[in-house]
């Protein structure tokens, strides 16, 4: 049996948390049908207001409307456990941070910079668990001095997040390839790191593994060492639960593992994404116009971008991929069709079972 992920005083049956996917990828219809099987479901606040008849002329309270809808919906389908992720860098980040606080989600699943004062924008309220999304040690460290000193709290777990993950990453372009950030190193660097803050307050603050996940035998590994629980993206895609166009997980489903390409974001990061047409334009200097109705990222540089990133994957979403992409994990080449949910959770868990039944049997021989 699947060890259970414990977060403060929520327990998931199954140590799986489904990421969260901007722009209209992981909404209540994903995360809904994640946590009805016992896993962590995440709405994504990133674009939500997409779908909002006047989300262009008003975007903060199409974005707010949209946000409340969604976890209302996913509420009406499930008694599960469901986050709500949103990143720092958004221009509406408190707003967003209000309204899962108002909505009273679960568990505030925050990344995308690092949520250094999160506490503050909640002080006095419901408390839903806040787990920051981070990329190194240092950035755990950081949190944990940051949320001691000023807010006198400490996060309810953390997700570490390596550099195989998909869309936007933490890390430089040249540390993407670099032995030393791979997440076999940073998961036991965070842990070790969390540990003393963890023993000195007497609360546990689980790690979650994430980025580059794909199979069962992952998920066994990452546990072996010691992670909680463990965040997979890309493998929701391909799921008929998943918001995505059709078009958009077909890209998945065709891709191979050379179409999985490093990109330079108007945000100001690398992204991982699945190499089109669009891409290779804009890798030849071709520029697509548009009107930034509104500064959506707070580091865009919209500007002086040749493109406007939140536009691509609008338009990736709804299955236009001659005007956008998708963004994608190292491993969404593997794809290799639509099933749901459920037959998804089954698979892992029997991956997971196998790959611990091996290793068993191998230290069985040993000794």
């Amino acid at each position: 049996m699947l060890q259970e992920l414990k977060i403060g005083d929520l327990t998931a049956r199954l140590p799986i948390v489904q990421g969260g996917m901007g722009v209209g990828i992981s909404l209540a219809g994903l995360a809904a049908a994640v946590a009805d099987e016992g896993a962590i479901g995440v709405i994504a606040a990133a674009g939500i207001g997409m779908p909002e008849p006047d989300f262009f002329s008003n975007y903060l309270e199409a974005n707010i409307r949209a946000l409340e809808k969604e976890i209302g919906k996913a509420r009406g389908l499930t008694d599960g456990i469901l986050g709500v992720n949103i990143m720092v860098a958004l221009s509406d980040y408190d707003n967003m941070v209000n309204v899962a606080v108002d909505q009273k989600i679960d568990i505030i699943f925050s990344g995308g910079g690092l949520p250094l004062d999160l506490p503050q924008l909640i002080r006095g309220r419901y408390r839903p668990k806040l787990v920051p999304i981070v990329s190194s040690a240092r950035a755990a460290r950081l949190i944990c001095k940051r949320w001691s000193a000023r807010h006198h709290c400490l996060p309810d777990a953390f997700v570490v997040e390596g550099p195989l993950a998909g869309g936007h990453l933490g890390f430089k372009e040249e540390q993407l390839g670099d032995p030393a950030f791979t997440l076999d190193r940073l998961v036991p660097q965070v842990i070790e790191t969390v540990r003393p803050f963890a023993e000195g307050s007497g609360k546990e603050i689980p790690v979650i593994a994430a980025g580059g996940i794909y199979t069962g035998r992952d998920i066994s590994r990452f546990l072996g060492m010691g992670a909680a629980g463990v965040q997979l993206g890309t493998r929701f895609v391909t799921t008929r639960e998943c918001n995505a166009s059709a078009e958009f997980k077909q890209a998945y489903i065709n891709a191979s593992a050379d179409d999985i390409v490093i990109i330079k974001s108007p945000v100001g990061m690398p992204g991982r994404a699945i190499r089109n047409r669009f891409l290779d334009e804009v890798g030849q200097g071709k520029k697509k116009p548009y009107r930034c109705p509104y500064h959506c990222i707070k580091t865009c540089d919209h500007k002086n971008s040749p493109y406007c990133i939140f536009f691509a994957l609008v338009n990736a979403k709804r299955g236009q991929l001659k005007h956008g992409f998708a963004f994608a994990g190292a491993n969404a080449y593997r794809a290799e069709g639509i099933v749901t949910v459920r037959e998804l959770i089954e698979t892992l868990v029997a991956e997971v079972e196998e790959a611990e039944a091996q290793e068993g049997t191998k230290v069985e021989e040993k000794s």
